[in-house]
Order: C-alpha cells, then sequence, then structure tokens
C-alpha cells in the first residue's frame, strides 16, 4: 500500500518556547498550580500554536479563542482548571455549531452543552474550539472532497486518522496537550496509532454520553481522549470519575505506577476477515518479546470473534448512515442538502438500504459478543494486537470520492482490529510502541475484559517506561 520514499517526510510542530513548553497534560497542571506560568497566557499560546499548524493540518472545525480567553480569566474549577483542550465537532457545546465532519447543512451554535461535554468541561479545561472530523464519522480518514483532509503533523502526505483525526493532529503537533474523541470503530485508537499517541476506549457506559448514542441498539460509540503520556490519560478518568462514577463497574481511581501482577496476554494478527501486514505483524512480534521479557505470559490464539462478525459490522455501521441519510432534514432544517453527502456516506446508506431485514438478526448477534469477550477474559487478562492493519496510507489512498466498493474494501483491510471493542463494549488502548520503515509511528493495542481500565493503564505505563514513546521532532 505504502512504499518507502527517500525523501525525509514533510513533519510540523507547534512545540515552541512558550508557556506550554514541551509539557504534558499533567506536567502543564503541575507548572500552573506551582505558578510558573498563568492560565491567561497558557491559553493564549495554545491559540497561537494551533494557528499556527491548523490550517496546514486541517484541523479545526470551529475556532472560539475568544471565548477560551474570556474563560481564561476566571477559569472553572478542577484538577485541569486552565488547560487549553478541542472537542469533536460531533458533540454539543454550548454557543457552538455541531457541523458533525460535513457541509451538509448550515449547523446553528448548540442550545446547551451535551451530556459529554458537560463532565468533560467540569473538570476544568477551556475548549478553543471544535476539531475536524470524517463526514459523520464514517470514515477512518478524514479527506473531505471540499473541506479538505487532515494530514498527520508526523507527515503532510499521509492521512491523520479518523474519526478523530483533528483532535490527534493538534495533540500530536504539540498545539494542544489533551482533546475530546470519540470512538464507535477506533476512532480514538486508529488516529492514536497513527499520530503516536496515547488512545484509550474506554468501556461502555464507563463516561457520560449524549443522549443519541445512548439510544443506540448497540452502544457501539464510547468517548475519551488523545493524549501524549499514559499518565495524562490515567488522570483524565480520575478526574471525569469525579464527575460521572458508573456504579456498574468498579472504579478505576488514581493509576499512577505499573501494576505488579504479571498477566496472560492473548496475541494475535490475524483480525477480523482480514490480517496485518507482514511488516506491521513483525512489529507485533516484537511488542510481545517485549512484554515477555518484563515477566508477562504470552501466547498466540485466535479472537473471540463472533460467526459473521464482518458482515454484521458492516451492516449496523450502514445503517447509521442509512439512518442519518433519511432523517437529515428532520434533524437539521431546510438547509440539509444530501447531495452534499459524500460517497462513502452514501455507498453505506445505499449497503444498508437493500439489507434492512437483517437488522434485528444482526443486533442480536452482536449484543452476544459482550458473552464472548467475558468468558474469553476469564482466560486472557490482556490480548495484544496491532491497533491497525497495515502501516498509514497516504492522503488520497481512502478518498471518499472513489467508487464505494473500492474504499470500503480497503477500509476493512485497514481497520481490521478495532471494531470488535466496540462492539462488546470492553475497554481498549493504543500505545505508540512501534515505527514503520517510512518512521511513521504504529500503534500496538491491548484489550482487557470490561471495567479493567485500571488493569490497562498500570501495563501501559509500564510498557512506556520500558520503550518510552516516540516524539515528534522536525529537522
Amino acid at each position: 500500500m505504502n512504499h518507502p520514499d527517500p525523501t525525509p517526510p514533510r513533519r510540523t510542530s507547534a512545540v515552541a518556547d512558550d508557556a506550554l513548553g514541551t509539557h504534558d497534560t499533567v506536567g502543564l497542571v503541575e507548572a500552573i498550580q506551582a505558578r510558573e506560568v498563568g492560565v491567561v497566557e497558557v491559553v493564549e499560546a495554545a491559540i497561537t500554536r494551533v494557528q499556527a499548524v491548523a490550517s496546514r493540518l486541517g484541523a479545526m472545525a470551529y475556532t472560539a479563542y475568544d471565548r477560551a480567553r474570556v474563560e481564561a480569566r476566571d477559569p472553572r474549577g478542577g484538577f485541569f482548571a486552565g488547560v487549553p483542550t478541542v472537542v469533536k465537532d460531533n458533540v454539543d457545546v454550548a454557543g457552538m455549531p455541531t457541523r458533525d465532519g460535513t457541509d451538509a447543512w448550515t449547523p446553528r451554535p448548540a442550545r446547551a452543552d451535551g451530556d459529554f461535554a458537560r463532565m468533560y468541561l467540569a473538570t476544568g479545561l477551556v475548549p478553543l474550539g471544535k476539531s475536524q472530523l470524517s463526514e459523520h464519522g464514517f470514515s477512518a480518514t478524514a479527506e473531505h472532497p471540499r473541506l479538505g483532509p487532515v494530514r498527520s503533523p508526523w507527515s503532510f502526505d499521509h492521512v491523520a486518522g479518523a474519526s478523530s483525526a483533528g483532535a490527534a493532529a493538534l495533540v500530536a503537533s504539540g498545539a494542544l496537550p489533551i482533546a475530546h474523541a470519540n470512538d464507535g470503530g477506533g476512532s480514538i485508537r486508529i488516529p492514536a496509532a497513527v499520530n503516536g499517541l496515547v488512545g484509550l476506549k474506554p468501556t461502555r457506559g464507563r463516561l457520560a454520553q449524549d443522549k443519541q448514542l445512548r439510544e443506540m441498539p448497540v452502544r457501539i460509540v464510547s468517548d475519551g481522549v488523545l493524549t501524549r503520556s499514559v499518565r495524562d490519560t490515567a488522570a483524565f478518568l480520575r478526574e471525569a470519575e469525579m464527575v460521572y462514577r458508573p456504579l456498574s463497574m468498579p472504579p478505576i481511581g488514581d493509576v499512577t505506577r505499573p501494576g505488579p501482577k504479571r498477566l496472560r496476554v492473548a496475541l494475535n494478527t490475524s483480525g477480523v476477515e482480514h490480517g496485518a501486514s507482514p511488516e506491521v505483524a513483525e512489529l507485533t512480534l516484537a511488542t510481545a518479546a517485549l512484554l515477555e521479557s518484563l515477566g508477562h505470559q504470552v501466547e498466540e490464539v485466535d479472537p473471540p470473534v463472533p460467526p459473521g462478525f464482518r458482515d454484521d459490522f458492516l451492516q449496523y455501521w450502514a445503517t447509521l448512515a442509512f439512518f442519518l441519510v433519511r432523517t437529515g432534514r428532520r434533524a437539521h432544517g431546510p438547509s440539509y442538502d444530501p447531495s452534499r453527502l459524500d460517497d462513502l456516506t452514501h455507498g453505506l446508506a445505499r449497503h444498508a438500504g437493500r439489507r434492512l431485514h437483517r437488522l434485528p438478526g444482526v443486533v442480536r448477534r452482536l449484543r452476544r459478543a459482550a458473552a464472548l469477550s467475558e468468558d474469553f477474559h476469564r482466560r486472557y487478562d490482556v490480548t495484544l494486537t496491532p491497533t491497525l492493519g497495515a502501516v498509514t496510507p497516504r492522503v488520497g489512498h481512502l478518498d471518499p470520492t472513489q467508487p464505494y466498493e473500492t474504499v470500503i474494501d480497503r477500509l476493512e483491510r485497514w481497520v481490521c482490529f478495532t471494531p470488535l471493542h466496540n462492539v462488546t463494549g470492553a475497554p481498549a488502548v493504543s500505545l505508540p510502541l512501534a515505527t514503520s520503515a517510512e518512521g511513521l509511528p504504529v500503534g500496538m493495542m491491548l484489550g482487557a475484559g470490561a471495567g479493567h481500565e485500571a488493569l490497562l493503564l498500570g501495563l501501559a505505563l509500564e510498557l512506556e517506561e520500558a520503550r518510552p514513546f516516540p516524539v515528534l521532532t522536525v529537522p
């Protein structure tokens, strides 16, 4: 799919000698609390950094810099008080429009925060605006025919992954230390893998969620964050738990050090229908060897995939497109123009429309996957797979203006590991533990049983300590 380029990749970094410095999120909080830097100068530095790279990366969907400046003068309380961030543009934030990665309608500012944004911002984070995503989050790359592509700061020639593309590009470039992301088929983990970030998809129901997502027949979407360090992700989940605590699962608590237990690790590189490329498979085996060197027991096994999972997930995913297309005018008013939706959205809607009679069986079978996962994790503590089936594609490889059949085949070959966790509801995290021959990040994914984010975070801290994550530098 990709071929090594003899010329160095064109990269960008927003890191500057300013109040943000090279801090991760926790480091920035410590600097603010020690009064080494002030919130106003931190937010102003973040605005300057975002302005410097956002247009080149295609990362921002909406900017709210003046609002951020006002909040910086009187930040709300919370551990992250004054830390700049962005919210993905498929979640409502009061006073900001929600465009959902498309220009098929003219959005109005939201009247109130959605349930997730209310929880997210209650931790003290200051939003500079909203980040770009693929149209309705359907594609694993954001390459809109009119809004343009979101590019990786590691290489302008390559995509930033999706659907949380803009969020990942901004965090990876150093413009922001933390950003909101959400994940219905890998959309936290995919851009984390592409951009050298930590991306943890929490257990279903772990965090507050907007109403329309809670009402899905199979709740495949989870919200979370993208960060540059494991401790940042752990700190966010700890603080979110103080705002919203689901009593149906064990608390995560304050995970600050590697877990002491040596774990049973189930290794797989065969994926669902399609497996890892030779390069990615080799990198995954190297990660397995690292785990073994740390004392963990690794065994290669088949994943707990229900029969027909690939077809069932595609049908369910496509049905979301079908209903979004059919209900667009009612949801968005007379400005809604379905002819402006991209070809992937329309192709998914057609796919679902021809098979709607199968939906009850699809939902029933997908719901059974949670029980398979629970049984599997009685035997294995964690799973290890690559996050994606191949290295990062170049801009254009998944361009949605191509024929639907071409794009969906390429998507399924690339995204062949992440959807299972969305269906089972179990947590999974992508860590930047490998690098491709082209010098680009390659994510490795660890999964655990439902409710066991603390286990994943402890192992992730151990791996980060053993193999420090790559840092984006620009020649």
